[in-house]
């Protein structure tokens, strides 16, 4: 009886370990198993979540417009086509006005050169017209007359003292106002001869480099004032050369 009741007591311990063992081999077999998918869903899972971030920045960028480097260099190409137009059509705007200011300076010079131009001949016409014929006893005047002419001024101070030294400011005052009455240029006259013609009268022969006519102008000195012109004679041969 004993033998029996021990017999099934070691039967019972050996069932029992083994389901345990059985048990414990599931267990092992299934924490396999859950541990591999982990795994596998871990280096898997990563790289779709790492697919995902590409396509969020890619969109990210399409949104923005800075993915595609050709539409950006493209896109900078045309701003700067854009600007240089842009900059080309100012510069052509800044020549053409400059052009025009130059073309209205031009024709105000003109208009101010042809007044000028006017201006003297009107002078030279009132003089004519004020220019009053002489006679002369001097068979070598070929013309004579007198004219409405001013002093020249002067920058003598005091006194006045005739001098006819070359070089004096009497002597280039006097030159002047010869210049004047034959209607010279003085930088282009020859003075043959300055002379005494009385009390503070000056008589000058008088020629134009470019001019074969000579002149002997009558010279009055007013004070404060300086040399006038107060007759001209165009004479026939110069007799003082």
């Amino acid at each position: 009886m004993d033998d029996d009741n021990n017999k099934n007591s070691r039967v019972d311990r050996f069932e029992k370990r083994r389901k345990n063992t059985k048990w414990l081999s599931i267990m092992l077999v299934v924490g396999a198993v859950l541990f591999v998918l982990l795994i596998g869903t871990f280096i898997f899972g990563g790289n779709d979540e790492a697919d995902k971030t590409d396509e969020k920045q890619t969109s990210a960028e399409h949104a923005s417009g800075t993915s595609d480097p050709d539409t950006t260099n493209k896109d900078s190409m045309d701003l700067s086509e854009d600007e240089s137009s842009e900059n080309d059509e100012q510069q052509a705007d800044e020549q053409e006005h400059a052009d025009n200011d130059q073309d209205e300076d031009t024709d105000k010079e003109k208009d101010e050169d042809t007044d000028k131009e006017k201006d003297e001949t009107d002078t030279d016409k009132e003089e004519v017209k004020t220019k009053k014929v002489e006679t002369s006893d001097d068979n070598n005047v070929a013309e004579a007359y007198k004219g409405n002419w001013k002093p020249v001024g002067t920058e003598q101070k005091g006194s006045h003292t005739t001098n006819y030294d070359e070089g004096t400011q009497d002597r280039k005052e006097m030159e002047e106002a010869a210049a004047v009455g034959a209607g010279l240029d003085p930088e282009n006259m020859t003075a043959w001869w300055l002379g005494r013609a009385g009390d503070q009268k000056v008589t000058a022969t008088v020629s134009g480099k470019n001019d074969p006519k000579t002149y002997r102008v009558h010279l009055t000195w007013v004070d404060d004032q300086g040399w006038k012109p107060t007759k001209v004679e165009v004479l026939k041969e110069n007799d003082k050369k």
